[in-house]
């Protein structure tokens, strides 16, 4: 599992021009990624990780301050550019697959106390952001 971790001051996401998830404060915007690896551990360790990464300010985090999360899937963040032009995405989960390891991290934060907002899986999001930092990290389990 990998996740693209940006600190925010704001962070929404729209489908279909209906903003379906949003926080309004600093918090972090995850976008989420499944490999065929995956399985309910590594949801389950991302959860943590993400709850308690110390990534806000003040070397902080979502478990100490209960700053919101923004939790959006992203199979293309196992797209391989190692040949030719055009990425590959074999890498990447089926979404029968993907889709309960997402909801099962989600599920997870949510479990420790956390404040989570989410995008669609599989639709054609637009994500909006403000970095603060900008501060970004890549998180893998």
């Amino acid at each position: 599992m990998r996740a693209v971790v940006t600190r925010v001051t704001r962070a929404s996401v729209t489908v279909d021009g209906v903003v379906v998830g949003k926080i309004d404060e600093p918090g972090l915007l995850v976008l989420l990624g499944v490999t065929h690896s995956d399985g309910p551990e590594q949801a389950a360790k991302m959860a943590r990780k993400l709850h308690e990464i110390r990534a806000l300010r003040d070397e902080e985090s979502c478990a100490t301050t209960g700053a919101p999360l923004l939790v959006v899937s992203q199979f293309t963040l196992y797209g391989s550019t190692r040949k030719g032009r055009r990425p590959s995405w074999s890498e990447a989960a089926r979404p029968e697959q993907a889709e309960p390891l997402v909801d099962a991290v989600v599920t997870e934060l949510r479990e420790r106390g956390a404040r989570v907002e989410t995008g669609v899986f599989g639709a054609m999001m637009a994500v909006e952001s403000v970095n603060d930092g900008p501060f970004t990290l890549l998180v893998e389990t």
